[in-house]
């Protein structure tokens, strides 16, 4: 084991003893909880594929130069350095703006992270991630719809869909109010990313479309380069913030939904993923931003506030030919908020020099996902052990909640 910064393995010593006190270990509680009192979550689903090795890097790594050679960022203190946190793990520069919040303690990050989902695709990884089962097509409805009807709501609608449709991961039979801008945006690159998915095996359209969409690319990135990126994905982010705004001042209302999601397309970094100036950076600065403004449009109600920011896989360690990376496997998950216990990074690290490397290419994944989002319901959301384990995550015992995520 290269470094445990602040392993899961090291926190999952104590769990006998929590267990022993908490109501995650109380079989006798209830299986269904309140609406979590005023806490409120947030899912940001950021789909494509993020490359956490990018957001995050782990840059005291001894293995990091070489594993990412041409997009290793600079080291702290240089020009377009990464910003540190804790001597190991960094931010990308152009996510700046969420460092005071970790020092703060309102931000923590996850590192090393994945589903069980061990292929390619986009669709799969994405309904496998949304359903909360080992398969991509193993529920029809979402693994946080399912923890919402486990929640004493007294008729409201506790759960909220922001943007043009309703992700699996919040749909299923539990209602939920949806908003959405009164103008819809442009197809941005993550709906072009799920075509061009769709048809990547037809001998037909999978190359006509790769091309004409290759060509449209570099059309938009010749006639609108000055701004960081295409005129499309200025648009699609605009559109966002919009959302994230919504998202904020909505849940804010005293009597408003208790858990949100939204999604952000685009982040499929197969080609011009860059350091400090590529296409990449343009999508981190957005998310900063998008960050920011929701901290702000929630007001008072920040402090009982959670944002989990998620994605369906990382990206393949080394840059490909085209100078980004492809779809790979473990990445990292941001979790934000007043009520975040921050200020770390759970990782176990597992390193990234050849011979640690899964299938000699991708970031090993040492935390599942699911701990990840046991812990998030367990904590923020007040739900049983019980309703998890039983309802919400079936047949996933052996997957342990991640604890401590929240200020309790």
């Amino acid at each position: 084991m290269l470094r445990n910064l602040v392993s899961r393995r090291r926190e999952l010593e104590g769990t006998a003893a929590l267990a022993a006190t908490s109501d995650l270990g109380n079989i006798g509680h209830a299986a269904r909880a309140d609406a979590g009192g005023e806490k409120r979550l947030v899912v940001m689903f950021l789909r494509g594929g993020l490359d956490g090795l990018a957001a995050v890097p782990p840059y005291g790594d001894p293995a990091y130069r070489k594993a990412r050679s041409s997009l290793a960022i600079a080291a702290p203190g240089e020009a377009g350095g990464v910003v540190d946190l804790d001597g190991f793990f960094g931010l990308h520069p152009r996510l700046a703006p969420l460092l005071p919040f970790y020092r703060q303690g309102e931000l923590l990050i996850v590192h090393a992270l994945a589903s069980t989902h061990r292929g390619r695709s986009h669709f799969d990884a994405q309904n496998l991630i949304e359903n909360g089962t080992t398969m991509p097509y193993g529920a029809e409805d979402g693994w946080l719809n399912r923890a919402l009807g486990r929640l004493d709501s007294d008729g409201r609608k506790l759960g909220l869909a922001v943007g043009g449709g309703t992700p699996l991961l919040i749909r299923g039979r539990t209602p939920i109010a949806t908003w959405s801008p009164t103008v819809l945006p442009a197809a941005d690159a993550g709906f072009l990313m799920q075509l061009t998915d769709l048809y990547a095996e037809d001998p037909l359209l999978g190359p006509a479309l790769a091309e004409g969409i290759k060509a449209q690319g570099t059309q938009a990135g010749l006639m609108d380069n000055s701004r960081g990126g295409p005129a499309g994905a200025r648009r699609g982010l605009k559109a966002f913030q919009v959302n994230v705004r919504a998202a904020g001042e909505l849940r804010a209302a005293p009597a408003g939904p208790r858990v949100a999601v939204l999604e952000l397309g685009g982040w499929d970094s197969h080609a011009g993923q860059g350091t400090t100036n590529g296409r990449l950076n343009f999508y981190l600065e957005a998310l900063a931003t998008s960050l920011v403004t929701l901290r702000a449009a929630l007001g008072d109600a920040w402090q009982s506030s959670a944002i989990l920011v998620m994605t369906e896989f990382g990206r393949t360690v080394a840059p490909n030919g085209t100078g980004g990376t492809d779809h790979g496997t473990a990445g990292a998950a941001l979790l934000f908020g007043g009520v975040v216990a921050g200020a770390r990074v759970i990782s176990d690290w597992p390193g990234l020099a050849a011979s640690q490397l899964l299938e000699g290419r991708d970031l090993r994944p040492t935390i599942e996902t699911r701990a990840l989002f046991k812990g998030l319901l367990h904590d923020q959301l007040g739900l049983a052990e019980p309703a998890i384990e039983d309802h919400v995550f079936p047949n996933s015992r052996a997957v342990r909640a991640l604890p401590g995520l929240v200020k309790l």
